[in-house]
């Protein structure tokens, strides 16, 4: 369990994007004071964590309700986090992490960014909600499918820490620090999600 445990939470770690909501929610909310990031972080994380949790308990039900197999799932959902994982390792900022420039745009005017950007997509985006369904639709005892929202549970817990310390961690990390942190879960995320694709095109019995 306790390898199941670690798979999901890097899964979740690099699909929430907490490497890279530091910078992101500091430059939102530069100008509000302590207790409104306090406010915006705790709503933020709680809003996602409902869009998150919902995928993770529905996820069987809309697989069954779109007829889409399991294995076509892994499939696509690896190669989804490809996608994201080379974003990563490449440091090109798109909308399957985090939010757009036009979405970032958007979220500079807005007083309480709680709920857009910051739970959906920046928190809660496609790359999150895709790996949530992946990885519960996948456990294969009940077990194995509670250390699953476990470790989006957690994911979420150090999001929300980050998001409290964000100013900090942007003054100490600085750019650099974080683009190699998120290049090294990158990297980790680019064989994970490959994995994913290979185990789809296993089960999906195309190779006989």
């Amino acid at each position: 369990m306790t390898a199941t445990f670690l798979v999901a939470f890097a899964t979740f770690f690099a699909t929430v994007g907490v490497a890279d909501i530091a910078f992101i929610f500091a430059a939102l909310t530069r100008d509000n004071t302590g207790r409104e990031r306090f406010i915006f972080a705790t709503r933020g994380v709680l809003v996602a964590a409902g869009i998150l949790l919902f995928f993770g308990f529905v996820g069987n039900a809309i697989l069954d309700l779109f007829g889409i197999t399991l294995p076509a799932l892994r499939v696509a959902g690896g190669v989804l986090l490809l996608l994201i994982a080379i974003d990563m390792v490449f440091a090109r900022h798109t909308g399957g992490t985090g939010t757009t420039s036009e979405e970032e745009e958007e979220g500079h005017k807005r007083a309480d960014i709680s709920v857009f950007p910051l739970a959906m997509p920046l928190l809660a985006g496609p790359g999150a909600i895709s790996a949530v369904i992946l990885l519960t639709t996948s456990a294969r005892t009940d077990l194995e499918y509670w250390v699953v929202l476990a470790a989006l549970v957690a994911t979420l817990f150090v999001a929300w820490l980050t998001l409290l310390v964000a100013i900090p961690i942007q003054r100490l990390l600085g750019l650099t620090g974080l683009s190699v942190m998120s290049r090294v879960v990158g990297i980790l995320l680019t064989a994970l999600a490959v994995q994913f694709i290979f185990d789809g095109i296993r089960d999906s019995g195309l190779l006989g």
